[in-house]
């Protein structure tokens, strides 16, 4: 796929432009967008300058990070703190994500999106309140493996690191899921399978698939 270098800035205001004329596939009248990749490749950033720049433009939107989404500690660690299978396939409560954030943005839906439900810090429930995003707003949706789970995206953006790059921006004390991204790249193919492409090994110079 080619790719043209591109800076941060021009890439948050071309995305915007582009999510203006964006359109259900279902009939919702809530758009809905991944921003997809590892930690370290930041897409939640990402999705915060994209929702900043719609507002400017007069269009509502919603960052919910999947992070929020974490299942309790009891579940996800249940196999150990650096089991990769749990964390490719256990650590996020997709069934929440689905009730709480995709269902109310369904085609007849009331909007009203709960945006995180639980705290990794505190291991308990965050008690947050919802948010009734309305008609024509979009749900900004970030994490890591969020193309593997047939979520009803309208457009995805994929952050891609290298191998390498994804290790050295890694912390260390989480190489033990490295695995899990090398899995989802052989299952997956979010590099060919995204709408929209970032390759940010060099964080200051991006690179896109327009």
């Amino acid at each position: 796929m080619r790719l043209e270098a591109i800076t941060w800035d021009r890439l948050v205001d071309l995305l915007a432009e582009r999510l203006l004329d964006l359109k259900s596939a279902d009939g919702s009248p809530w758009p809905r967008i991944a921003f997809d990749g590892a930690p370290a490749g930041r897409p939640g950033d990402l999705a915060e300058r994209v929702s900043e720049a719609l507002r400017i433009r007069g269009r509502p939107s919603l960052v919910v990070g999947t992070q929020g989404f974490l299942r309790p500690a009891s579940l996800r660690l249940e196999y150990g703190h650096q089991d990769v299978e749990a964390y490719y396939s256990g650590w996020f409560d997709t069934s929440a994500l689905w009730r709480e954030v995709f269902e109310p943005l369904e085609p007849g839906g009331d909007g009203r999106v709960l945006p995180d439900l639980w705290d990794p810090a505190t291991d308990r429930a965050t008690r947050s309140s919802y948010v009734r995003l309305p008609p024509g707003g979009m749900l900004l949706l970030h994490g890591p493996l969020l193309l593997k789970h047939w979520f009803p995206f309208d457009l995805t953006v994929h952050v891609l690191l290298s191998p390498g790059a994804l290790r050295r921006r890694t912390p260390e004390a989480d190489h033990w899921t490295l695995p899990a991204f090398e899995r989802y790249e052989d299952e997956t193919d979010p590099a060919r399978t995204a709408d929209v492409l970032v390759r940010a090994d060099d964080p200051r110079h991006p690179a896109w698939s327009g």
